[in-house]
C-alpha cells in the first residue's frame, strides 16, 4: 500500500478506537508507531516512540503548562473565586438575573488567574449554585450559566489552550495570549446579556437579590485585589516584553502562592494537594501532547495533510466558506472529545490550509479556542456540563444541558463578530 492509503486507514481507525473509549493519547502513539513502522521500518517507528517522550517530556517551553496549572491550584487554595463572586455578587446581586450575572463576571475573573476551564467551572460550581438557590434561581440557568462561564477559562489569558496552539503552530504565545483578552470580555458580555433576555420575558428565572449598599460596594472591592494583581503581574510583563510566557507561569504560580499564604489559607496538606492535582492534570496533557506528536509525524510521513490543503485550495471555494467547514468540523469533534485532544490532534492537519488561504494564525487560534469552548457545553460529551453535575448531583443533566443553549447561541455571535472584525483579537497584539 502507498502512504496515503496507510494514512486514511490510520485515521478511521483513530475514530474507531476513539469510539471504543480509548484514551486518545495512547491511542493516537499506538497508531502513529504502527504506521511509520509500516511506511519506514520497525526501527523507525521504535525510534520514533523513544525520541518524541523525551523530547517533549524535557522541553522547556513546554514547561508553562504544569507552571500556570500550578498558578491555579494555589489560587484556588488562596480562595480568589469566593473573594471575587463575593464582590461582583454585591454589586448586581440586586439586579434581575444578577446573582447569574455575577457568576458570569466572577468567571472571568477567576480565568484570569487560572487557565483551564474544567477548573473555573467546578470552582465556580461550589460557590455560585448554591447562592442561586438560596434565592430560588431556575437550575436551568444557575448550572447553565456557570457550565458557559467556565468555558472562559480557555479564552482569558493565561490560557493553557492558547499554549498547545502556539506550540502546535509555533505562534507567540504572548501574542495568542493578548488576541484573547478582548474577544474574551466580548463572550462574557455576551453571556451576561443571554441571561438579561431570558430574565427580561421570564422574570422568575432570575429573581431579584438583596440590595447593598454602597459602603459595602466599595469595600468589596479590596478582597479583588489578590486576582488584580495576579493578572497585571502576568499579562503586564508579557506585553511589555518583561520576560517570556514561560518566566510568567513561573512568577505566577510563585506570586500566587504568597498571596495564599499572606491569607492563611496554604496549609501542608494544601500544598501537597495542590503540587498532587498539578502533576495528574500534567500527565493527562502531555500523554496527549507526546501520542498526537507521534501520530503527527506519521501523517507527515504520508502527506495528508499537504494533499487537503492543496486540495481545498483547488477548489476555489471562497475563503470564508472553508473557515465554516473547518469550524463545523471543531464543533462536530467537541460534541465527543476533549477540547485540548482535538487541538491537537486537527491543527497538524488543518494549520496548512490556514497558511496557503492566508488567514492571520493569531487570529485563527482565538476562533478555534471560541468554537472549542462551545464543545465544552455540546452534548453529548459537554465536559463541562459534567462538571457542573458533579457540583450539583442533584440536578439532572437535561437541565442542564436545556440551559446552555442561550450561551451556545452567545458564542456563535461572538464567533460571528470576530470573524467580521478581525481586530477585536488583533488589535492589542499588534501593539506589542
Amino acid at each position: 500500500m502507498n502512504p496515503e492509503i496507510i494514512g486514511i486507514i490510520g485515521i478511521i481507525l483513530l475514530f474507531v478506537l476513539l469510539a471504543l473509549r480509548l484514551y486518545i493519547g495512547v491511542t493516537m502513539a499506538l497508531i502513529g508507531f504502527v504506521g511509520v513502522s509500516c511506511i519506514v521500518n520497525l526501527k523507525a517507528g521504535l525510534n520514533l516512540m523513544g525520541i518524541i517522550p523525551w523530547a517533549e517530556g524535557s522541553s522547556y517551553t513546554l514547561s508553562v503548562i504544569p507552571l500556570f496549572i500550578l498558578m491555579g491550584q494555589f489560587a484556588f487554595v488562596s480562595g480568589i473565586s469566593q473573594d471575587i463572586y463575593k464582590a461582583v455578587y454585591t454589586w448586581m446581586g440586586h439586579l434581575r438575573g444578577g446573582l447569574a450575572m455575577a457568576t458570569i463576571v466572577a468567571c472571568s475573573g477567576f480565568a484570569a488567574v487560572c487557565g483551564s476551564s474544567l477548573a473555573t467551572g467546578a470552582t465556580m460550581g461550589k460557590v455560585a449554585i448554591p447562592e442561586m438557590d438560596k434565592y430560588n434561581y431556575n437550575r436551568s440557568l444557575s448550572t447553565g450559566c456557570v457550565a458557559a462561564g467556565g468555558t472562559l477559562g480557555i479564552l482569558i489569558p493565561p490560557s493553557i489552550g492558547f499554549v498547545i496552539y502556539g506550540i502546535l503552530t509555533e505562534q507567540s504565545i504572548g501574542k495568542l495570549f493578548m488576541a484573547g483578552i478582548f474577544p474574551g470580555i466580548l463572550l462574557a458580555a455576551l453571556f451576561m446579556a443571554a441571561i438579561y433576555l431570558q430574565c427580561r420575558f421570564n422574570p422568575s428565572m432570575g429573581p431579584e437579590g438583596e440590595r447593598k449598599p454602597w459602603s459595602d460596594r466599595i469595600s468589596s472591592l479590596y478582597s479583588t485585589w489578590p486576582m488584580i494583581v495576579l493578572f497585571l503581574l502576568v499579562m503586564g510583563g508579557i506585553y511589555y516584553g518583561v520576560f517570556t510566557p514561560t518566566e510568567a507561569a513561573g512568577i505566577g504560580a510563585f506570586g500566587a502562592f504568597v498571596i495564599a499564604l499572606l491569607k492563611r489559607k496554604m496549609s501542608m496538606d494544601a500544598f501537597i494537594g495542590s503540587l498532587v492535582a498539578t502533576g495528574n492534570m500534567t500527565a493527562m496533557i502531555f500523554l496527549i501532547i507526546i501520542g498526537a506528536n507521534i501520530f503527527s509525524s506519521f501523517l507527515a510521513l504520508t502527506g495528508i495533510p499537504m494533499i487537503m490543503a492543496d486540495s481545498i485550495v483547488d477548489l476555489a471555494l471562497p475563503k470564508l466558506a472553508i473557515l465554516m467547514v473547518m469550524i463545523l468540523i471543531f464543533v462536530i469533534l467537541g460534541c465527543v472529545m476533549d477540547c485540548f485532544a482535538i487541538m491537537i490532534l486537527m491543527v497538524p492537519i488543518l494549520f496548512p490550509i490556514i497558511q496557503a488561504l492566508g488567514f492571520n494564525p493569531i487570529w485563527f487560534g482565538v476562533i478555534m479556542v471560541i468554537v472549542l469552548e462551545v464543545g465544552l457545553i455540546t452534548p453529548p460529551v459537554g465536559l463541562n456540563v459534567f462538571v457542573i453535575k458533579g457540583a450539583a448531583p442533584d440536578v439532572p443533566l437535561t437541565t442542564i444541558f436545556k440551559g446552555i443553549w442561550p450561551f451556545m447561541v452567545a458564542a456563535v455571535f461572538c464567533i460571528v463578530i470576530v470573524i467580521a472584525f478581525p481586530n477585536i483579537a488583533l488589535f492589542l497584539p499588534s501593539m506589542m
